[in-house]
């Protein structure tokens, strides 16, 4: 077994999800992933911990949806019952296509999302953490080979957690009890929301691995402004470009994206919460120095802000705040390494990707 992937699978079991003996865990993931998998297990035994392993399949989920009408469909209570009596769920990516559910309709996704919504509120109440296995197709979507792509995906994970969030900190604490951010970025964002009286969670590879963010959620009506999405996304096995939202009092009034359009507004037509910001997020992992379409590593890039339209965390909202409620959760990406500047309450804490406490 290679040793980065055996230092993998003990950073998910020890420290992501902290498992004790006798825990029930559920392990998913793709053929690509075995390796991986087999480390966790390995892993999960040395405990005493009791897991069950549910294979992942992009092409029979493909033929699934085309075959289905989700509007016909109950929620599947049987994957409910074991979720509920489940007490970690490890999840691991990896693709040998990352298009391979491309040509189903971004309606028959709303519509299974809004199904499995239930489920996705289940699984949020367990200790759960997402990861990735360095697979030949997500290799090839990022441009690298897949030794230069192993290196990268290896290189963001097996790291000091406990330094990284030291270094996080440091955020966290200037927004915790903060009001206003403001956002800005060349001519083509320019964005603020209250995050008054909501906690600022300092992810360092607990619930994502890797970690290397630092989040929040606004107050749903207080988005106000326009912002463009310079990185690309993968939503649906599709790549969606050029998002441009515009947003008065919290809700998105004016959307266009150059590539696959319809990708963002099937998802904007899922229910009242998708047309609004249920996160805000601030990358700060340096070791991921890529664009590599791939959300979880993306979205933590140093240099970068996120928006998420619909769900927010339960853990970022303030006690007597409203929680933006959505089936949907679709994080987008702002480049700020260059013209931009991330302001709290006035003060500006972030210039051009580098923060006060970097100069």
């Amino acid at each position: 077994m290679d040793s980065r992937i055996e230092k993998h699978a003990e950073i998910i079991v020890e420290h992501s999800t902290d498992v004790q003996p006798g825990e029930t865990v559920i392990v998913s993931g793709p053929p690509e992933a075995r390796d991986l998998v087999a480390a966790v297990y390995g892993k999960l035994g040395e405990v005493g911990a009791l897991p069950v392993q549910l294979t992942q399949d992009p092409r029979a989920m493909r033929e699934y949806m085309l075959a289905v009408d989700p509007e016909e469909l109950d929620v599947p209570e049987h994957l409910q019952a074991l979720i509920e009596k489940t007490d970690v769920l490890i999840g691991i990516r990896a693709n040998s296509n990352k298009n391979e559910t491309s040509d189903v309709p971004p309606e028959k996704n709303v519509a299974m999302a809004k199904l499995h919504k239930p489920i996705q509120e289940a699984m949020m109440e367990k200790r759960w953490v997402g990861t990735q296995f360095p697979a030949t197709g997500d290799a090839q979507k990022a441009e690298l080979s897949t030794p230069a792509y192993e290196e990268f995906v290896y290189g963001a994970i097996n790291r000091d957690w406990d330094a990284q969030r030291e270094l996080q900190q440091q955020v966290v604490d200037r927004l915790e009890g903060a009001d206003e951010v403001r956002i800005v970025s060349g001519e083509t964002t320019d964005i603020t929301m209250s995050v008054l009286g909501n906690p600022t969670k300092n992810d360092y590879a607990e619930h994502n691995l890797p970690g290397g963010e630092v989040f929040t959620a606004p107050v749903p009506d207080s988005v106000e402004g326009e912002v463009l999405f310079d990185k690309p996304l993968m939503s649906q096995g599709r790549e969606v470009t050029g998002v441009r939202l515009v947003f008065e009092e919290g809700e998105v009034v004016e959307y266009e994206a150059e590539k696959n359009e319809e990708v963002l507004a099937a998802a904007l037509q899922t229910d009242e919460g998708a047309k609004r910001i249920g996160e805000l997020g601030i990358g700060m992992n340096r070791d991921i120095d890529r664009f590599t379409y791939n959300m979880l590593f993306d979205e933590k890039m140093g240099d970068t802000i996120h928006l998420a339209l619909g769900r927010a965390y339960e853990d970022t909202v303030g006690e007597g705040n409203e929680r933006n409620d959505s089936a949907v959760h679709m994080d987008m990406i702002v480049d700020m390494s260059e013209d931009s500047y991330i302001e709290v309450d006035g003060e500006v804490i972030q210039r051009d990707g580098q923060f006060w406490f970097e100069e």
